[in-house]
């Protein structure tokens, strides 16, 4: 072995001892787990947030402008330029086809050719979701908005080539928008998006 080199260290799963249900609070409810350190054999407890799903949509129309939305997040107080995208339904049959409704349903456009470009954790220290990227192309405005209650929404169509500059001037700034961007650049560099 090289020297300054430790060996190889496997990490394992942790044995759940219990789990239970602490709250449930409409978008995620909280669990707590005990579970069974492998390494120290010692018991230690978890909270986790159990949610459905997400989508976040790159919807491209044909003259290479990105479909964007601008909305009010609680969370931060903040007014965010952000993708289209939510929490799969559970009659979504797929991150795609959950994708192609929030895309409607959020800005009215539709599109061609969907398919899933990644897919990622939020946060897997806490969270047991996935959120999904589906890339939509040749988009246009085929149908009127169909917001939630809780939504307040403004369509915005930025050039695909202004993205770079808006992200690292902190215009977009919620990091699952930007794993989605990244995602769309990726396989912009790949040749699997003109």
């Amino acid at each position: 072995m090289p020297r300054g080199e430790r060996p190889a260290i496997m990490i394992k799963p942790w044995p759940v001892l219990s789990s239970r249900f602490v709250a449930d609070h409409r978008i995620f409810r909280l669990r707590s787990d005990q579970k069974l350190s492998p390494r120290t054999g010692q018991p230690h407890d978890f909270l986790v947030l159990e949610g459905v799903n997400w989508v976040n949509v790159i919807a491209l129309t044909t003259d290479r402008q990105l479909v964007m939305i601008e909305q009010y997040r609680h969370g931060t107080n903040t007014v965010e330029l952000e993708i289209p995208g939510g929490m799969m339904d559970p009659h979504d049959a797929s991150p795609v086809e959950a994708g192609l409704r929030e895309l409607r349903e959020e800005t009215g456009y539709v599109g061609l050719r969907p398919r899933i470009l990644g897919d990622i954790y939020p946060n897997p220290a806490i969270m047991s979701n996935t959120c999904y990227t589906v890339q939509v192309e040749d988009c246009q405005v085929a149908h009127a908005v169909e917001w939630d209650q809780g939504e307040d929404l403004v369509t915005r169509l930025v050039p695909v080539a202004d993205i770079p500059r808006l992200v690292a001037a902190g215009r977009i700034k919620h990091s699952l928008v930007v794993v989605a961007l990244y995602f769309f650049e990726l396989s912009r560099r790949s040749g699997s998006t003109p």
